[in-house]
């Protein structure tokens, strides 16, 4: 009777057949995003400071524009055009990590504690 006890609280392990798959490496997307908005803001801060508009009046709508405000149009463009270099960046480093592939054989084991 004590046996039969014993085998109810061990745990019954069963062996799946073994099987073959592919690991690669592949980037991290949501790091890529954001250094392409901290590159748009680089890029957005440059190029405010270094072509100073906002001295004289607008051709088109002759209103005079302050740094803050030209340093917002800028960033308007550079944000998404940095994001959208970033991802051709990952894409490109997804590709070439595709080429080296490995392969590895697991074996799942299946515990039932019951």
């Amino acid at each position: 009777m004590e046996d039969a006890h014993a085998d109810d609280g061990a745990a019954r392990v069963t062996n799946a057949p073994a099987s073959t798959v592919t690991i690669r490496r592949s980037p991290k997307y949501g790091i890529f995003l954001a250094l392409g908005v901290a590159v748009g803001i680089i890029a957005a801060i440059v190029l405010t400071m270094v072509f100073d508009g906002t001295s004289e009046p607008s051709r088109y709508t002759e209103v005079t524009y302050s740094l803050t405000q030209t340093f917002g149009f800028v960033l308007l463009w550079c944000i998404p055009a940095g994001i959208a270099l970033m991802m051709i960046f990952a894409m490109i480093l997804d590709r070439v990590s595709s080429r080296h592939l490995r392969e590895a054989t697991v074996q799942v084991d299946l515990v039932d504690e019951r």
